[in-house]
């Protein structure tokens, strides 16, 4: 605690009036700091510019009290002016924390898990998508991360899914508006159906993120009703804060992106079949390259893909000026992707202006705008479409050089390439020049709220806010290419807005009754939900290379959706609290939503929670707990939330389209529906325990859940005679149970030295199809390729996978049993119909985090491990399949005998397989139809990696003390350091297909998983 401008008074017993401002040790003020004469119920509480006025006797002792820092008695000794610069308290382990509806609460109140995330944690990481930040940082979430490459989604998963149709995304909110986290990886594993356009919270800035909350349970999140089916994660961003110097803090940061892991490929034979030299040949079965011919083989993943380069420039402007507090910020990011000709730039501007409206701060004025352009050019294309450069060069034959085509095109503008086939391949350096994308989003995110506070036991809140945005896209392919000679132009845009408009008031009181103490807040809102698509579909030029929708052959198809909806609703909740240490919360929520029918578009939520503070308890009821027990918490928790129906599915109506001769045809949909439906009901309960100990250097939150998610929305198939594919019905009981495990430790502390702070976060979530409906077994989350299908079945897990597999012996009394059976050949057999193969979720997952601090410098790294679960490879197939895997060249390609194996006797027996075959009959075997056979490339998912390591250094205020610098540091971070174990051969277990689906357990040729090198400096004056 330091003293500055004191000013002495020489009166010694009488009252005088003492003011002045509370700052932390950085020069930030504290709002809402407690002054207190201590032994009296005399107070102040600092405002908006951390000051303070109070009257006391000149004798008086002051008692100043922060959450989050050491409290401290001051003696006044007759000054009038006292400015106080207090410390924080590290240990305290962010004791307020935000919770549903923006509400700042004691975490030791609360009766549920969540975890609260400081911004600079996450922006150690250097990703320029946040939701990549979040990945081993929080017990319980999962971030499923596509595989296509700059600009690609990210997926978060709380506590598994609770939804067979829904996303199963929790609910973002940012400074209390939800967002639309949209998510634009395209469920298509033949890549025809367009890119991935990213996920809405890759928009943000990270820069302008103050902290982030996630609530997991569904009592934390049960205040926002049917919109929190899946958790929340709130997101509070800057505001104004009286800092030391002007204010001004620019950020510059530089990112190198390079390959991380890639297919492992044979560098032995080349081009051709059968051991025979083909220049058409798109597989690699060819001779051995250097014997008798003059072939090599060339690295074309290196050799097509460039090093990414990415820049991250902003500015920023925090200061308070009397009663206001001002917030801008400024930030450009160009990003340069390892694929050619790929690139994409965003542009964030931020403005924020928080202030009192009178004198006493009884009105409290917040208004914020956050604009936001992202311009992408060549989103990439995934899976087998020949359009998709990834594919070709994994698949180029060995002994081609990918070099020897970068001119990709002749001197009469048409495509060159060695291919020249019925149905070619493109030339990647072709595709990425001319098969071009683009797509432009404006977003803009705002947010106005108006606080009254007459006294400090009662306040009332009104609050508007806005996601609205607009994305422009168009498709073109030049002239000149092997599918369309022509060209093609197609264009596509989507509006989409939501609007809120809420209040929120609330009345707190301790010490109402003894010592029982009580809040209650009642408020409501209003949302408006809007989303229009306007889409063209690609047809032929007229003139060569002029792209206007006026220059096609022929009239485009079209389509034009508009979907709308409402939702109104009312919610309360009320506390009790004894004397500090007891809690009980109990919530209620009614929404009123547009999708569902009149009887049944009213639904209500309540929850339940207590709380009870042991180490608070005990003192006070004359006992004690252990000394090295320095906290104690139990919680438990009751609550239900849902998810409601997507707009325009109660009722069947009539499309109207044209016919291939021009004339009017009305249809209906593939799905009957139905009015009865209900929205979705999810019953969750939650115990919790949270322990520090030894002066709270060793920290435990442990949390026991079980939510069991019935009333599922879904579509049952129907026989198509009926006129419809399917019906949408309510039935079904997902079940999802887990445990989680955070755990943080101080290990070494010396203000003066070496800090060691660790923390480490483990999950296990067990989900279990409790039922579906009548009649039905198994629901398909993915059925579109007939080697490998995804569901969710009826005693089984969500998110099973099935697929063809070996005939095996089945006897179990038979020396054989289990061995793989072939035929006559000596190649395996493999089965007509689907076998259990796995489960796509992981059986637990941890993340360790270890910072080191000494004298400015700082080091962080995080292990990330995710342990079971599977994955099906569709990469590693096809690359079996045409010869260049690794795998293919074993011994030189020579006959061999498939080990393990056993075929038929003819007297229903069988013999040991002693029969040799050729490798390319053996791979020819195991890659049938699009991606081969299941069993064979399904590989377990599990991986453990260094996430991340930062190193940096904070300059010392002494060293800049004569500068007008008030801050300055440099740093640098790698992401995706070291795979420290993985068991699919050159692929990231994380490289899934696409996150706009609920079958995440596939991958296929996409572009291979980045490393990345950051370097950044920040300069605070």
């Amino acid at each position: 605690m330091l003293l500055s401008g004191m000013t002495l008074n020489a009166q010694t017993g009488g009252k005088i009036t003492v003011s002045g401002i509370v700052t932390d040790a950085t020069g930030e003020t504290l709002i809402g700091a407690s002054v207190v004469q201590k032994g009296t119920t005399n107070a102040s509480m600092t405002g908006l510019d951390g000051d303070y006025k109070l009257t006391v006797p000149s004798d008086a002792t002051l008692v100043v009290t922060y959450v989050g820092f050491n409290p401290q008695e001051i003696q006044v000794n007759g000054r009038t002016k006292i400015d106080i610069i207090v410390s924080e308290n590290t240990k305290l382990l962010d004791e307020v924390v935000v919770t549903a509806l923006g509400i700042k609460r004691d975490k030791k109140a609360l009766g549920y898990a969540m975890q609260e995330l400081k911004g600079d944690a996450l922006l150690e990481t250097g990703e320029s998508n946040i939701v990549n930040s979040l990945s081993g940082k929080v017990a319980g979430l999962q971030i499923v991360r596509s595989s296509n490459g700059m600009g690609g989604s990210s997926k978060i998963l709380l506590r598994g899914n609770n939804s067979l149709t829904g996303n199963n995304q929790p609910l973002i909110v940012i400074d209390g508006i939800p967002m639309d986290n949209f998510t634009g990886g395209v469920d298509d594993p033949f890549g025809m159906n367009g890119m991935d356009m990213g996920n809405g919270l890759s928009d943000i800035n990270p820069d302008d993120i103050e902290s982030m909350s996630v609530l997991k349970g569904a009592s934390a999140a049960a205040l926002y009703g049917s919109r929190a089916g899946n958790g929340v994660v709130l997101i509070t961003t800057k505001s104004g804060k009286k800092t030391q110097g002007v204010g001004i803090t620019v950020t510059s940061g530089l990112t190198a992106e390079t390959i991380f892991m890639k297919p492992e490929m044979q560098n032995s034979f080349g081009q051709g079949t059968r051991g025979v030299f083909d220049s058409q040949d798109r597989n690699s079965w060819g001779p051995q390259v250097g014997v008798d011919n003059d072939l090599s083989t060339y690295d074309n993943i290196d050799a097509f893909f460039n090093t990414g380069l990415a820049f991250n420039n902003g500015v920023s402007f925090q200061q308070q000026v009397n009663k206001t507090s001002i917030f801008t910020s400024i930030n450009r990011l160009d990003d340069k992707g390892m694929t050619p000709e790929s690139k994409q730039n965003r542009t964030s501007i931020t403005m924020r202006l928080t202030s009192a409206l009178d004198d006493s701060d009884k009105w409290i004025l917040d208004a914020k705008a956050n604009y936001i352009n992202t311009n992408t050019n060549n989103r990439p294309i995934q899976g087998v479409n020949p359009a998709n450069p990834f594919n070709t060069i994994y698949t180029l034959p060995r002994s081609i050089n990918i070099r020897d085509w970068e001119q990709a095109v002749d001197a009469n503008g048409n495509m060159i390439w060695y291919d020249e086939g019925k149905s070619p391949q493109e030339n990647p350096y072709w595709a990425t020049r001319y098969r071009r994308n683009q797509d432009n989003r404006y977003r803009l995110l705002g947010t106005v709220s108006l606080k009254y506070k007459p006294t400090d036991w009662f306040d009332i809140e009104i609050k508007g806010g806005t996601d609205y945005y607009t994305t422009n896209a168009n498709e073109k392919v030049f002239t000149g290419g092997p599918t369309k000679p022509r060209g093609t132009y197609g264009e596509n845009s989507e509006t989409f807005y939501e609007n809120n408009y809420s209040f929120l008031s609330s009345v707190h009181k301790d010490n109402v009754i003894d010592r029982l103490g009580g809040s209650f807040s009642f408020g409501g809102n209003l949302m408006i939900q809007n989303r229009k698509k306007l889409v063209v579909s690609p047809e032929e030029l007229l003139v060569p290379n002029v792209f206007t929708l006026t220059n096609l052959i022929k009239l485009p198809k079209s389509s034009n959706t508009i979907v709308q909806r409402k939702l109104n609703s009312f919610y309360g909740m009320f506390q009790l609290n004894w004397d500090g240490y007891l809690f009980l919360d109990v919530t209620g929520r009614n929404d009123w939503s547009s999708t569902m029918s009149k009887e049944n578009r009213s639904y209500f939520y309540p929850s339940f929670s207590f709380s009870g503070v042991i180490s608070d308890m005990l003192p006070k009821l004359g006992s004690s707990l252990p000394e090295f027990i320095s906290f104690a918490k139990v919680r438990a928790s009751y609550a239900e939330v849902g998810n409601d129906l997507d707009p325009y599915q109660l009722y069947n109506n009539f499309q109207v389209n044209l016919d291939p001769n021009g004339n009017p045809i009305a249809n209906t949909n593939n799905v009957l529906y139905n009015d009865n439906l209900r929205s979705e009901l999810i019953k969750s309960y939650e115990v919790g325990l949270d322990l520090r100990f030894f002066n709270n250097r060793l920290g435990l939150d442990a949390s026991w859940y079980k939510m069991n998610s019935t009333r599922q929305l879904l579509n049952i198939a129907l026989d198509p005679f009926s006129g419809y594919a399917s019906k949408k019905i309510n039935a079904g009981d997902i079940q999802n149970e887990g445990f989680e495990l955070t755990l943080n430790g101080t290990i070494l502390q010396n203000q003066k030295g070496l800090n060691w702070d660790a923390t480490a976060n483990f999950s296990t979530n067990k989900s279990k199809i409790k039922s579906l409906t009548d009649g039905v077994t198994q629901y398909s989350l993915a059925d579109r390729f007939s080697e490998m299908r995804i569901y969710a079945e009826v005693g089984g897990a969500y998110g099973v996978m099935y697929g063809t597999k070996y005939q095996r012996v089945e006897d179990e009394s038979s020396p054989y049993f289990g061995q793989i059976i072939t035929d006559q050949q000596g190649l395996p057999l493999t089965t007509n119909t689907q076998g259990y193969l796995g489960n796509q979720s992981p059986d637990w997952m941890l993340g360790i985090t270890n910072n080191f601090e000494y004298k400015g410098f700082n080091v962080s790294f995080l292990v990330d491990m995710r342990v079971g679960g599977k994955i099906f490879s569709g990469t590693t197939a096809i690359l079996h399949a045409n010869g260049n895997a690794k795998g293919t060249a074993v011994n030189g390609r020579e006959d061999f005998v498939v080990p393990n194996t056993v075929t038929s006797d003819g007297k229903g027996g069988y013999v040991e397989n002693t029969t040799p075959v050729s490798p390319q009959d053996y791979w020819g075997r195991l890659t049938p139809g699009n991606f081969g056979l299941g069993e064979a490339f399904t590989y377990d998912a599990t991986n453990i990696r260094l996430r991340n390591l930062t190193l940096g250094y904070s300059f010392n205020k002494n060293f800049l003390k004569n500068t007008p610098i008030q801050k300055l540091r440099v740093s640098a971070t790698c992401n995706n350091v070291w795979m420290i174990h993985s068991n699919i051969p050159g692929i990231d277990p994380e490289s899934v297909a696409s996150t706009n689906t609920n079958a995440v357990g596939f991958e296929n040729l996409a572009s291979p998983t980045t490393r990345s090198y950051m370097f950044n400096l920040v300069v605070g004056f």
